[in-house]
């Protein structure tokens, strides 16, 4: 039976990830810092190693990826606000020193989840094909995941034998979602139903199911002819104001108390200035930042075309599915 090692594996994507892999009967090593969800996989046949990848050491990093024939790495920093120095930790020497250790235990295949953050530029951009790049990144989340697909192509050159693909998925949203969905929740019920949002959210963006973005993996690690190191966008191939989507979820399938209160972008922005201003002389993290302000306020819609002609990839669960299924975890375990 083969092994896949799945890092990042108490969060959504890598819970899903296991979930999704045990389903097609492939065993699973999960690696994650949370010991509650850790022990939730335990229990559902995974062998979890609770384990640090920023801080552990040489041997505990070999004794992760031995007889692992997969490493589908999910794990990294993605807050919007932080310690540049955490960033590059969880996010540059972590994967480095994961991929020379796959490499020396002779692990096939090696998928690396980064992110379309790298193409953020506080501008509306529209089938954002793999290849563009910003005059300046936009934080320093952005900035080392840049440098951690830089140390996947570094090796790509040094170790021919693994294969590696580099996936960026577009705004992952679905089960065990601890980023997108719950936060935009959280801010609704602490405003009595009322979400502020720049341009009232008619920003046309693309998300992407968690189950797809599994989907898009599976392909990247079956597909042995890929060309090593190959980067792919991945979205649910279906572009919708932000609006509307949350309307879909909040609204219409969760049954919410939803209002949108637009607000100028401008304004908006200012304040986060501002806020982040604050959490410097504070130490604490700001409620809003000027990234996730544009992140809401501009429009982005990726290229699918390389995921669709060499993965062969597409969406197994349409946007109005995922809304489905995403409401009904946030009602009853969310």
């Amino acid at each position: 039976m083969s092994c896949y090692l799945v890092t990042g594996a108490t969060g959504g994507l890598g819970r899903n990830a296991v979930r999704l892999l045990q389903e097609r009967g492939v065993a699973v090593r999960a690696c994650g810092r949370n010991l509650a969800a850790g022990r939730a996989l335990t229990g559902e046949g995974a062998q979890f190693v609770a384990l640090d990848l920023a801080l552990c050491s040489g041997r505990e990093l070999d004794a992760l990826v031995a007889g692992v024939d997969a490493v589908w790495h999910c794990a990294a920093l993605s807050s919007p606000w932080g310690a540049a120095a955490d960033f590059a930790a969880a996010n540059v020497t972590a994967t480095q020193r994961l991929l020379d250790a796959a490499a020396r235990a002779g692990v096939r295949t090696f998928v690396h989840i980064s992110t379309p953050a790298i193409y953020f530029d506080f501008r509306d951009r529209f089938d954002v094909p793999e290849s563009f790049r910003p005059a300046a990144f936009v934080n320093d989340y952005a900035r080392t995941k840049a440098l951690a697909e830089l140390e996947v192509q570094r090796s790509v050159e040094n170790h021919p034998a693994m294969r590696c693909a580099i996936l960026r998925p577009r705004a992952i949203f679905g089960p065990h979602d601890q980023v997108l969905m719950p936060r935009l929740a959280r801010v609704l019920d602490a405003r009595g139903g009322r979400l502020p949002l720049p341009g009232g959210g008619s920003a046309l963006i693309d998300v992407t199911y968690v189950d797809n973005v599994v989907h898009a993996m599976w392909l990247a690690t079956a597909n042995d002819a890929l060309p090593s190191g190959s980067a792919f966008n991945v979205t649910n191939q279906e572009p919708a104001r932000l609006k509307d989507i949350l309307q879909s979820l909040f609204g219409d399938a969760m049954g919410k108390p939803f209002r949108i209160v637009a607000l100028p972008y401008w304004l908006m922005a200012a304040i986060a200035r501002a806020m982040q201003l604050a959490a410097r002389l504070s130490g604490k993290e700001p409620a809003l930042t000027a990234y996730s302000v544009g992140a809401l306020g501009f429009a982005m819609t990726l290229d699918n075309s390389r995921a669709r002609e060499e993965l062969g990839y597409r969406p197994q669960v349409s946007l109005a599915e995922g809304i489905r299924r995403t409401a009904l975890w946030m009602n009853q375990d969310g």
